[in-house]
């Protein structure tokens, strides 16, 4: 029997190469003729393989298309649907179930083509244009799901990266309402099975090692490419133009398969709702789309993500996932877990975490002593950097702040300034500025007078008092000290131990000398009076925290200079020493 099928298929193998394309478009305008050819139908597929050339494949292609695409609305949900016993052998039942397996015979086909790395580029476009037709026709006129799942998952599976593909799936289908919502389920359930595979008991896993690991790493690199590539779900009005890919999305018989016990409470809020001009609720189409989009990230982001897809999440994650997600809260365990590493990912998950804390109600209660452990010299030469000092600025702005922890970051940056670069300084001069305006207890850093200290610490004992937090502070034993020795501790990672209170801003006063002059002449702003809120006004960060040597020259270079430097002689030197020099 082996060898009978091995000659079988010899002989269709031999007879398949012998055809011309003339043939096949014989073959292909018989079997749209009439029913009587048939038997061409299993002919043609033959074809579409990606071992097959491009233009016999296109020829089949657009034959079996033709044929099928009418009969989609008369074929059976699947091809594992046997004929029904009441059916009592029917010929047209069994003739439309052998269909629907040829069908399915087809959509595998295709998408071993569309995910072949041997074929031409424009003849997978061709096969995901089909594939997508079929996605729009194969469910009986609405959104054919199951079809677009295989799709997507044998596109995240594949050992392709991401290509032109998926480039063209982005900017050809997703701006269509539809595809959107069903990717996003999509993209779920992939997420789900691909942790799955992940966990540490899978043998599989640990067997195949580094290539299984790259793998995985590839599957998540086009799933992060599909998320960021679906357009965000703008404000919707009255008058929007919401494109579908199919008919039927966000039917009440939909609805009522979907939930069926929140199907009265729904029909309630639709009543309340406005629609637009196509006829959908704006209401629930904003709900549905949501809530999948929100289960589509946190299934995403419960994988173990490639550090440079990690990076680009946080540094984006505050404009292309918060504002767009039904509970944004649910966020805080993945951003307080960045921001606990320490280093760039914390400096990157500052913006998501801000924006938690400030709009969505989120508490974190070592969030000052985190970002008072990020200052540090190489902050300052981060890639990321103007975006940090930006939202260092913001997080520093509330009255509420205390005064200990005010004194802390101001004498922190202070000593970050001699050792940074100038453009590090003008940063760090424009954020003392900011928070010498902004909290006036603070003041007394500018100019400590130790002789009044020293004769009062003389006249009486040293007073402590303890804290709210148990901490005990001592409040007139500076001019025990040294004069000349600052009692700031650099190295205390927690503000409240740093002993800045006790200290001064001599950075500052030294930044008068700096060697750059930008430098020295922006420092001079804060010998203003900064107490006096009326007279003063806040430096913008902005303006300086994307600085650096080059900023820095090309500012010089413009500058035009009132004053220079001349050298006068009543009468023109002969040498370059004169006698007296040298008695």
């Amino acid at each position: 029997m082996a060898g009978e099928q091995r000659k079988s298929k010899g002989g269709s193998q031999k007879k398949k190469d012998k055809r011309s394309l003339s043939d096949l478009k014989t073959l292909g305008r018989q079997l749209l003729s009439s029913r009587a050819h048939i038997n061409n139908l299993p002919l043609l597929l033959t074809y579409i393989s990606p071992s097959s050339p491009p233009h016999y494949v296109l020829e089949a292609l657009l034959s079996l298309q033709s044929f099928f695409s009418p009969l989609l609305h008369d074929l059976p949900p699947s091809s594992s649907s046997k004929p029904s016993l009441s059916s009592n052998g029917d010929p047209e039942v069994i003739y439309r179930t052998w269909l629907r397996s040829k069908f399915d015979e087809l959509v595998k086909s295709l998408i071993d083509i569309a995910v072949s790395s041997g074929c031409e580029e424009t003849l997978r476009e061709v096969v995901l244009d089909t594939l997508m037709e079929f996605v729009k026709l194969g469910n009986r006129g609405k959104f054919y799901s199951a079809l677009y799942h295989k799709l997507i998952q044998a596109i995240v599976y594949s050992s392709l990266e991401v290509d032109f593909l998926l480039e063209s799936l982005a900017s050809t289908y997703l701006k269509y309402m539809d595809v959107r919502y069903f990717t996003f389920i999509t993209i779920e359930k992939l997420c789900k099975m691909l942790e799955s595979c992940n966990s540490p008991g899978d043998k599989a896993m640990i067997a195949e090692g580094d290539r299984s690991r790259e793998s995985l790493h590839c599957s998540i690199n086009k799933i992060y490419f599909i998320l960021s590539h679906i357009p965000p779900l703008s404000t919707l009005t009255e008058n929007a133009e919401i494109e579908m890919w199919s008919t039927g999305f966000l039917s009440k018989e939909d609805d009522h398969q979907e939930h069926p016990k929140s199907t009265e409470r729904g029909d309630k809020q639709e009543k309340g709702e406005k629609s637009n001009k196509n006829g959908f609720s704006l209401g629930t189409l904003s709900r549905k789309m949501k809530l999948k989009f929100t289960k589509a990230w946190m299934s995403f982001l419960r994988l173990p993500v490639p550090l440079e897809v990690y990076k680009e999440v946080l540094v984006n994650v505050h404009q292309m996932v918060i504002p767009y997600m039904s509970n944004p809260a649910m966020l805080c365990d993945f951003l307080t877990r960045s921001y606990d590493i320490g280093g760039v990912i914390s400096v990157m998950a500052l913006s998501g975490l801000f924006v938690l804390m400030t709009k969505h109600g989120l508490e974190y209660p070592n969030f000052y002593e985190k970002l008072y452990a990020l200052l540090n010299p190489a902050i300052f030469m981060a890639k990321y950097r103007a975006k940090f000092f930006q939202l260092l600025d913001s997080c520093l702005k509330s009255p509420l702040l205390p005064a200990y922890l005010a004194a802390a970051f101001t004498k922190k940056l202070s000593r970050l300034s001699l050792v940074v670069p100038p453009s590090g300084s003008l940063v760090i001069i424009a954020l003392v500025h900011n928070l010498l305006r902004r909290h006036p207890s603070i003041n007394c850093l500018v100019h400590r007078d130790y002789s009044e200290e020293t004769s009062q610490g003389d006249s009486q004992p040293a007073k402590e008092h303890t804290s709210s937090n148990g901490d005990a502070d001592v409040v007139s034993d500076v001019g025990r000290e040294k004069q000349g020795v600052d009692l700031f501790n650099d190295e205390e990672s927690d503000p409240l131990r740093s002993n800045a209170m006790r200290s001064s801003l001599w950075e500052i006063d030294t930044l008068r000398h700096h060697y750059c002059p930008p430098v020295s002449r922006f420092v001079l702003s804060l010998e203003n009076d900064l107490t006096v809120r009326a007279k003063t006004t806040e430096v913008t960060i902005s303006d300086f925290s994307s600085g650096s040597y080059s900023t820095i020259f090309r500012e010089e270079m413009r500058r035009r200079v009132k004053q220079v430097p001349l050298a006068f002689y009543k009468a023109t030197p002969t040498s370059l020493f004169s006698e007296s020099d040298f008695p």
